[in-house]
């Protein structure tokens, strides 16, 4: 069973489906530049060479592009920003992207897929309320590879700074924005880390500048274990996740986690045991539980322990990639339900 997966670069997504080559045998990536989705009719053209599939797997967004005739498709919905709450959060380009072509082509792969699938609960009921799909959403959580991401193997509990690690795109749909305003009601000795995300822009200038954040730059995936095993809590106050990767590899590197309370993330951090989930956008909140953390070396510890032992148990690699593979040889037999 050979099956195609052409995916965009520079995203979440295109992680989770490298992760599915690697472990899936004839799981084969097409990998792609984003920028021939500005022209859309050009991905017809796109993973013509790959040998002929029995399943097509990609995501929903250009799917309707990459089907063949006879040819099974599976989509999997790794987020969703199709709905007016992302308004405020989108540039007016994104805005008219989002509903105009990038809905249409949405609904047309959702109509052409044999399957649709989704990366939490959250999303999958999204999908449904927002296009008014009312077929089958199979959820299938990402997973961390627990040998990769792991805890640090030792740690000394007397530091002279508390690192604070953000982990993901400086932009406001990250909670990049709050970042400033969270470090500045951090008691003395925390210190925030940024990294630039996979898009490698940095949008807020008082994060260059506030005394006690330190932008680390863009880092490769491969490299992101280090970071996290280096910090001491994870800092997440996103607006909107499909499912939260950064958060789940901090967990299974050991890491409380400070999060918003919000989309997909209730999935993952369990509030007062793995971490703290806060009210969108309450700064004082945030930084409150990150001072408490940080004050309590036990509670970092027992915290971390809880986090890590919960991605042991419903978030690892091997968890994910089996069932992606009976989901496979389920569709390639004809069982769609």
């Amino acid at each position: 069973m050979n099956i195609l997966s052409p995916m965009a670069t520079g995203n979440g997504a295109y992680i989770i489906h490298k992760i599915l080559a690697e472990k899936i045998t004839n799981y084969q990536l097409c990998r792609y530049n984003p920028y021939w989705t500005l022209y859309p009719p050009a991905l017809l053209f796109l993973c013509r060479t790959a040998s002929s599939p029995d399943i097509v797997h990609t995501t929903p967004d250009y799917a309707w592009w990459f089907r063949r005739k006879g040819v099974p498709l599976i989509i999997t919905f790794h987020n969703y920003v199709l709905d007016s709450f992302i308004d405020r959060y989108s540039s007016w380009p994104q805005r008219i992207h989002y509903k105009t072509d990038l809905r249409y082509f949405t609904k047309k792969a959702i109509q052409s897929a044999d399957m649709v699938t989704s990366v939490s609960r959250f999303t999958a009921g999204l999908v449904r309320k927002d296009m008014g799909f009312r077929g089958k959403i199979k959820v299938i959580y990402n997973g961390i590879d627990t040998e990769v991401f792991r805890p640090q193997k030792s740690q000394s509990q007397k530091k002279n700074k508390i690192k604070v690690l953000f982990s993901g795109n400086l932009t406001r749909r990250k909670g990049a924005d709050l970042i400033p305003r969270i470090a500045k009601l951090l008691e003395p000795g925390i210190e925030i880390l940024c990294t630039s995300g996979l898009r490698n822009r940095h949008q807020f200038e008082e994060i260059a500048i506030t005394p006690n954040i330190r932008n680390i730059g863009s880092i490769p995936h491969y490299d992101m274990p280090r970071i996290y095993q280096g910090a001491d809590i994870l800092l997440f106050p996103t607006i909107r996740e499909g499912f939260g990767l950064a958060a789940a590899e901090a967990m299974a590197c050991g890491l409380p986690v400070v999060t918003t309370n919000c989309s997909s993330l209730p999935e993952l951090i369990i509030d007062g045991k793995g971490g703290y989930l806060c009210e969108m956008g309450n700064v004082e909140k945030f930084s409150a539980q990150i001072n408490e953390l940080a004050a309590s070396p036990q509670l970092r510890q027992e915290m971390g322990e809880f986090n890590r032992a919960r991605v042991e148990k419903k978030f690892t690699v091997d968890r994910m990639v089996k069932e992606y593979e009976e989901l496979f040889e389920k569709v390639h037999h004809g069982k769609f339900t």
